[in-house]
């Protein structure tokens, strides 16, 4: 007859199981239970059907037609309205092409006007005329294009290919003209997209996490067989939801950059779900359970939190479809699929792994006769009990310096400005950033930035009156330095006006600007019967920052809400899920806080190699709102499950938050380290862009695990009482019991014998069935 399992320390055996709630009961610890089982005794199986599929996967991706370019259409936008109008009134030119600038700077004390000078900028414009995917090459002189001082010209070269779409062949020409006129005593520098190179999925910063996720798993298990395993099945999943994204990139539309996120995310999540599952193994090893059990009982519990905790994510990673923004929405679903992949490769291919490993799972010390409560939480609190503890003792205290320290981080953000840094925000080492500061010396500071003013004359009786109307107005107007004569398409219906504003491409000025010209068009309209529409890029990342400000509420609303409901199910409490919500707040507003204090105030920007400061990426806020939540939640449904796991099965409150940091506070916090370093291993990139969505992340995942989730939860929890799980009863009838801390699995699994008093006893290894 088996014997109940002897107590753990801490605990409290005599009290009973609380009642059953009156909800709809959803066996989901059950299912997955079996699950956990059926591949653990079916691993070969299992595996099998794993690497057959990635195999699959991976032929389809390596025969797939190309991925489609990226389009950053911007639906509803002016601006986006004026590029099609452009792309369909002057054929051939395309709105989107790209082009190169090559700024040519006279030595100092001359002009580039001198006759040798002229030669020399006339003899390299001729030079890339001829060169590789080049369809127009104009030169300074002929188009007017120097300085006033007479120091500075720059010639425009256009390509037939989109940016970060020319050949190798093609820049190399360009870059080899460029040093043949610095040869002749010139400085050259060369601005514009055409040197643009097209994003890549994987590199040096997913070393670099791996790296150091490797480590902190070893630590952490202190055996390499478990540290290993979270970093095998992450690659297979990454590989798997990649190789989809390929194979189905020219279907769905999915271009290369559409994977960014999905490699991150993937990466990141599939480490976290894997260790946990195998976090909670080893704990029902050292209960004494045998390996096959141990491996049922760990995805019935610890995956069920992997279940619902990959649902969050995917809610907010599905969310960014409400944007409006087809590359967010794009690379949001994207990014779910791969999650759903890592929540199944939890599920499945990593008990059946567990199969083949056994007992070898433990570090070797722990082989032996030694389990329950020596590892699980015995005599000898671990830190995370002796923490929760801490917490418990001072509950106030940690709650408000919790709240205010975040509250300070977040001061900051109330300065947040949004744009979409170009050339002015690289490094000065870079020929981009370089031409972009001639120009600016050059020409003024708006030249960077200029305005395509379009003017639609099809049916008015005198276009060009119209057109010239137009261009009039807009000089008129404050903040504009300098207009040129209107360009008509071939029918004569369509004029481009371009307007250089004195102000650069980010400075509220500028932004000014382009409402005050759009503000006056329905009265040129009026006047003149044509439509006058403000585009370019600086108007297009004008109109992008203003539908991601019009975005943010209603995405937020949406992600948060449907979170909560989901954790309402999860946690049958109502506060609980609003205190989730609420820290997660406090964890993004700090992070957005730090992001403008380094990105765009400067403080510490030499640490981590930021040049120049400027507004922060426009896409930044409801990025991070997205990818954080989820990760957030993660944490959450981690931590709180066990608590509520304890709870349930007779604790009370304050031992039942004791007992789930003593059990996860330890993992959650390897789980932390290791989204950290996958994050912050982006910081050391050189494109600012990525960098500051390493570093924001980064911040975020350190402030919401170590601060919202290790601090201010438990803290919470400890004021709250039993009040923490309170649930009205018109709720309890009706919303579904998934069952999540496994309570079903007391008693529809056999317990394990305690261990004899001489230390001996069943070894978890000598059970082991694997190979």
């Amino acid at each position: 007859m088996l014997r109940e399992p002897r107590p753990v320390a801490g605990r409290l055996p005599a009290v009973e199981p609380r009642p059953p709630s009156e909800g709809v009961r959803s066996p989901v610890a059950t299912f997955l239970y079996r699950l956990g089982r059926w591949s653990f005794l079916r691993r070969r199986l299992v595996t099998l059907l794993w690497v057959a599929l990635l195999a699959a996967v991976g032929l389809l991706a390596a025969k797939a037609p190309a991925a489609p370019d990226d389009g950053f259409a911007m639906p509803g936008t002016e601006a986006q309205k004026a590029f099609d109008l452009m792309d369909e009134r002057f054929p051939g030119a395309t709105s989107d092409g790209a082009s190169a600038r090559l700024v040519f700077v006279a030595p100092s004390g001359q002009k580039i006007t001198a006759a040798a000078h002229q030669q020399t900028v006339e003899k390299t414009v001729a030079e890339l005329a001829h060169a590789e995917q080049v369809v127009g090459a104009t030169g300074p002189f002929q188009a007017g294009a120097v300085s006033q001082d007479g120091t500075t010209a720059y010639a425009t070269i256009t390509y037939d290919a989109k940016p970060g779409k020319v050949g190798t062949g093609a820049t190399d020409a360009l870059k080899e003209a460029a040093q043949h006129a610095r040869d002749a005593g010139l400085t050259v520098d060369i601005g514009g997209t055409a040197l643009l190179e097209a994003g890549e999925a994987g590199g040096s910063a997913e070393a670099i996490g791996m790296a150091i996720s490797a480590v902190v798993l070893v630590i952490t298990f202190g055996s390499l067989l478990a540290a290993g395993l979270p970093l095998l099945t992450a690659v297979i999943g990454v590989g798997l939801g990649i190789g989809l994204i390929t194979a189905l990139g020219s279907t769905l539309g999915l271009s290369t950059t559409t994977s960014t996120l999905a490699m991150m995310l993937g990466l990141a999540v599939g480490i976290d779900y894997a260790v946990f599952i195998v976090s909670r193994y080893r704990a029902e090893l050292l209960d004494g359970y045998e390996p096959q059990e141990a491996a049922g009982r760990a995805v019935g519990t610890a995956g069920s939190a992997v279940v619902f905790a990959g649902l969050t994510v995917i809610i907010a990673l599905a969310g960014l479809s409400v944007v409006g923004i087809p590359i967010l929405a794009k690379m949001g679903m994207a990014a779910a699929g791969t999650v759903v992949v890592a929540v199944l490769v939890a599920l499945t291919l990593v008990p059946a792994l567990l199969g083949f490993i056994g007992g070898r799972v433990l570090p070797r010390k722990l082989r032996g006769g030694r389990r329950a409560g020596t590892a699980a939480g015995g005599a000898r609190p671990n830190g995370g009990a002796r923490w929760a503890r801490f917490v418990l003792r001072r509950p106030v205290a940690v709650l408000v310096g919790g709240v205010i320290g975040l509250g300070v981080l977040a001061l900051p953000a109330l300065d947040l400005r949004l744009g979409l840094p170009g050339d002015e925000a690289k490094p000065t080492s870079t020929t981009q950033r370089r031409a972009y500061d001639h120009l600016s010396e050059g020409f003024g500071p708006g030249f960077n930035g200029p305005l395509t003013v379009l003017v639609d004359a099809k049916g008015v009786a005198d276009p060009k009156a119209a057109a010239e109307r137009v261009g009039t107005a807009v000089k008129g107007l404050p903040g504009v330095l300098a207009v040129t004569p209107a360009v008509f398409n071939q029918a004569g219906d369509t004029a481009l006006v371009t307007a250089v504003p004195a102000t650069g491409p980010s400075e509220a000025a500028t932004t000014d600007l382009v409402h005050a010209i759009r503000d006056k068009a329905p009265d040129l309209r009026s006047a003149t019967g044509a439509t006058v529409l403000v585009s370019g890029p600086t108007a297009m990342n004008i109109d992008v920052s203003q539908k991601l400000n019009d975005a943010l509420l209603p995405y937020l609303a949406v992600v948060v809400g449907l979170a909560v409901v989901l954790l309402l199910v999860v946690f049958r409490s109502v506060l609980v899920p609003l205190k989730a919500a609420l820290g997660f707040l406090l964890s993004v507003a700090a992070a957005l806080g730090a992001v403008v204090a380094v990105f765009q105030w400067g403080w510490l920007a030499d640490l981590i190699g930021i040049e120049q400061t400027g507004p922060v990426m426009s896409m930044m806020p409801i990025f991070m709102i997205g990818v954080v939540f989820g990760l957030a939640m993660d944490y959450e449904v981690f931590l709180v499950t066990r608590i509520r796991e304890a709870y349930v099965h007779g604790e009370e409150p304050g031992e039942a938050v004791v007992t789930g940091f003593r059990y996860n506070a330890r993992v959650v916090t390897a789980a932390a380290l290791i989204m950290i370093s996958v994050f912050a291993g982006f910081i050391g990139m050189n494109e600012p862009m990525v960098k500051m969505m390493g570093f924001g992340l980064a911040a975020a995942v350190a402030f919401d695990a170590f601060v919202v989730r290790m601090a201010i939860v438990p803290a919470a929890l400890a004021l709250l009482g039993r009040r923490a799980w309170w649930l009205p009863r018109g709720l309890d009838r009706i919303v579904p019991d998934v069952d999540v801390e496994g309570a079903r699995l007391q008693t529809a699994a056999p317990r394990p014998a305690p261990a004899p008093a001489d230390g001996s006893g069943t070894d978890p290894a000598r059970h082991s069935v694997g190979v």
